[in-house]
This record gives C-alpha cells, structure tokens and sequence, in this order.
C-alpha cells in the first residue's frame, strides 16, 4: 500500500519521494521560501487484516469496501488536492510536505504521525485528513491510554487447594469493580473501559488459575484528568490484589502491566488562525453552512501536532461521519440505521457515497494554499 501510494506522488512530480521510518509515504512540493513547511497527511492503514479488500463495488454513486472511508479516502483527497495545486499555476511560499502515514489505527497508536514529527522540527503547521467531508473540524486532542496487567498467584486445584491460596481471577474481577465504580469528568470528557478480561481455559474449568488478564483503555481531553485517571486505575489494582491477598492470608497476588498506547491531549484555541481559517472555508464549501461543526476533542492524527503545540486541524469525517453524508445517504435509499451509522466505518460493508465528493479536496487545496502562502499573493496564516 505504502509503494502504490508513493508512486502516486511520484507522478504528480513530488520531489525526494520516499518510504521513511515506520512505513510513511513522504513526498515534498516545494514553495519558494526554504526552511517553512506545511504538513498535510492521511493515513495508509485501515483496521482490516491483509486480504479483507478484494474489490470496490459500485452501486448508485457508492463505493463499497473495506476502509473505503477511513482512510482510504482521505488519501484520495490528498492526490486530488495536489493536483489542484499544481493546475492553478500558484507557487506556494511554504513548502507542503504531502505524507501517508503508517500505523493510525488501533495499537499502531498514531506511531506513524510521532515518528514523522519527531524526525522532521521544521513543521510550521499540520493539517489531517481522515474520512471525507467537509463539515466536521477537529481542533482539540483526546489523550489515551491502553494497557494490559496480569495478574498472578500459584494456582491449584478448584477443590483441592480451595482456602490455601489466592486467586488472580478474583483479584482481576475485584479491579474490574473497582474501575466499573469510577465517577469521572463530563468537561473535559473523560472515559475509560474495560474491554478484555481473559483466564483459564474449558480443560481447566476446576482450577484456580495461576495468571489472569485484563486489558482496559481510557481517555480524556486533558491531558491532566488523563493522568489522574491512570493513578486511580492502577491504585484500584493494587487495592485488588491487596484485598485478595489478605482474604486467604496464604500467598500474594502480583502483577505486571504492559502498556499498549500512549498518545497525548492537548488544547488549542478555537480561535487560531489555522482553525479559524478552517471554519472559514468549511463554511464558504459546505452545501449546508449551518451544519459545520467543531468536535470537542479526538483520537486522530492531529493529537500528535496539537501535543506539540503546532497549529493543527483534522477534517473530513468526525464522531458523525457528516451529517450532510446522511442526508445524502437517505436520499440513495440507505436505510435509517444505515445512515445514522453514517458509512459503517470499522465495519466490512463500509461505503462511501460520492455526491459532493470534489468539496474535501477543494477545502484542503484552500487551507493548503492559506497555512504555506502564494507567491506574490498572500502571506501564510500561520504568521
């Protein structure tokens, strides 16, 4: 996927294109003005193992497929608004540095935007495209956290040693309580699950089990609460294994964590230049003004910029996935449920509907041209 993609750039005349660290697709257009730069990225992963895509289907204007949406079409959106770019005859001041970044989702942890960031300093501003439309504008960064702990003992006999030792499984479940009871933060949105909770197995259903698991994540939009929230949970754990502990008074139960993600909050103005121009061009696009929105917070891309402090959006998709996309959908006949999951994203019969699908690369060609500047034209809002 990566290869593919970066032979795209290469035809669009991108210079220094190239596979860097971690999988990303890094392609420069170069402005006039050395030293400044824009980023402009989309993820090339989706959540669906190798082989899930084995063709597009097109039926009334949708495109059916694995990923068609996240992110598939955010790098289609890139491409189109290069070649924009490059039709208008404009020279940007700026140089745009144009990215397909690797490891996006799940426990890749946005390691490809990290890695990418953390290798290149000189990055005025960032802009991420994940989905496709043009009403919805990420600002803020969600913070999480995902961990595994493992909880043990000796383990023994269900009957046998019953009385003679603790059991992790118990202790496990009494964390779980623990957690499940936690009263946390509407503003900043704060929350936390359990989603994994594993031990033994069928053949040794009359045993106490030596080793039990859990896996659990947790988010908010300060980075602060975050924090807090990860000394509760694990101060929860160790109370667990404590009161297990003492209910026998034989052994100790122990425990060790391993830590799957750990991707940063972080707060910008809502009033920042970048954003503000964002909310402009939004506007002036979208088929309904009035639906442009801001989401308070996410999990995308962007977290890594606006951790850093760099003037950062994300558009094209959000928690709605657009909510001109559901309008457009009821009127291609989707079901209600359909369109109020708006392009089932995640899901093996996701879809992508392609009325007003010029107006995404429109808004980041905009952006593009408003965050590095034109030659003889404009100054960057950046500045």
């Amino acid at each position: 996927r990566a290869e593919a993609f970066a032979e795209l750039l290469r035809a669009e005349g991108l210079e220094n294109v190239h596979i860097g660290k971690g999988g990303n697709v890094i392609g420069t257009l170069k402005g006039s003005m050395p030293g400044k730069a824009v980023l402009v990225d989309a993820h090339l992963d989706t959540v669906f193992p190798f082989g899930s895509v084995t063709k597009v289907r097109e039926e009334n204007g949708i495109l059916y497929a694995p990923g068609i949406v996240d992110d598939t079409r955010g790098l289609a959106v890139l491409l189109s608004a290069l070649r924009g770019l490059k039709a208008s005859g404009l020279q940007t001041k700026g140089d745009i540095v144009f990215v397909g970044t690797a490891r996006e989702e799940g426990m890749g942890s946005l390691g490809g935007m990290k890695d990418f960031l953390d290798h290149n300093p000189d990055i005025d501003g960032s802009i991420s495209v994940d989905g496709a439309w043009t009403e919805s504008i990420t600002y803020e960064a969600t913070g999480f956290k995902t961990y595994e702990v493992n909880f043990y003992g000796i383990g023994g006999h269900a009957y046998g040693a019953f009385g003679l030792m603790a059991n992790p499984l118990h202790a496990a479940a009494r964390a779980v309580a623990k957690i499940a009871d936690f009263q946390v933060s509407d503003d900043p949105k704060t929350t936390f699950c359990v989603s994994n909770f594993h031990a033994g197995n069928d053949a040794g259903v009359h045993a106490i089990v030596p080793k039990a698991t859990i896996k659990f994540n947790f988010r908010s939009n300060s980075a602060e609460l975050l924090e807090e929230l990860n000394d509760r949970i694990f101060k929860a754990i160790q109370e667990a294994c404590d009161e297990e502990t003492a209910r026998w008074g034989k052994d100790t139960i122990t425990w060790d964590s391993v830590q799957y993600c750990d991707v940063p909050a972080g707060n910008q103005d809502i009033h920042a230049p970048l954003v503000e121009a964002t909310y402009l061009v939004a506007k002036h696009l979208s088929p309904d003004p009035e639906k442009v929105y801001f989401n308070q917070g996410g999990s995308v891309n962007g977290n890594m910029a606006v951790a850093r402090g760099l003037p950062c959006v994300t558009i094209g998709g959000g928690l709605g996935q657009s909510r001109i996309c559901m309008q457009i959908l009821k009127k291609c006949h989707i079901g209600e449920v359909h369109a109020r999951c708006a392009t089932k994203c995640h899901n093996l019969e996701e879809y992508y509907p392609t009325e007003n699908s010029h107006l995404c690369p429109q808004e980041v060609m905009l952006l593009l041209l408003m965050a590095a500047g034109i030659e003889g034209k404009t100054e960057s809002v950046l500045k």
